[in-house]
């Protein structure tokens, strides 16, 4: 197999950036079949009713999601999101952990489709977003 077409390891993946560092997301397992990560909900996380905002929980599902497009596609590639949809389905307080699965529904050679279930630490989801990612060829994308 070619290399680009090997799938990178996860010790090639680009480090998580600042954001998702400031957020407090957490990796838990990753497999080009499943990616898992958490995320704790702090007071800083919250919107006005002082409960989890929905910038957060879209922040988890992106960066779950890109990281299941990360580990199946060459490391010379790179990734974005072109489209996301979410469906909100409870409200998650604070001190609570949401757990984001992140699941493909379709690999291509130019898009990915994902679906990433959130879920509170009852085990009730929290939300579903499906997103769609467009698979870049980062050096040639990057210089232009």
């Amino acid at each position: 197999m070619s290399s680009e077409n090997t799938p990178r390891r996860l010790d090639q993946m680009p480090p998580q950036s600042a954001y998702s560092v400031l957020t407090g997301i957490e990796l838990v397992s990753a497999t080009p079949d499943e990616v898992v990560y958490r995320m704790k909900v702090t007071d800083n996380l919250t919107n006005r009713n002082g409960v989890l905002h929905g910038g957060a929980v879209m922040t988890l599902a992106d960066n779950t999601a890109g990281t299941l497009v990360f580990i199946n596609i060459p490391a010379e590639k790179s990734n974005t999101t072109v489209e996301a949809k979410t469906n909100f389905l409870r409200s998650v307080s604070v001190g609570d952990i949401v757990t984001a699965h992140c699941v493909p529904l379709h690999r291509g050679r130019t898009t990915f489709v994902l679906q990433i279930t959130m879920t509170r630490g009852d085990g009730k989801a929290v939300a579903v977003t499906t997103q769609t990612h467009m698979i870049l060829n980062w050096s040639e994308e990057r210089s232009k």
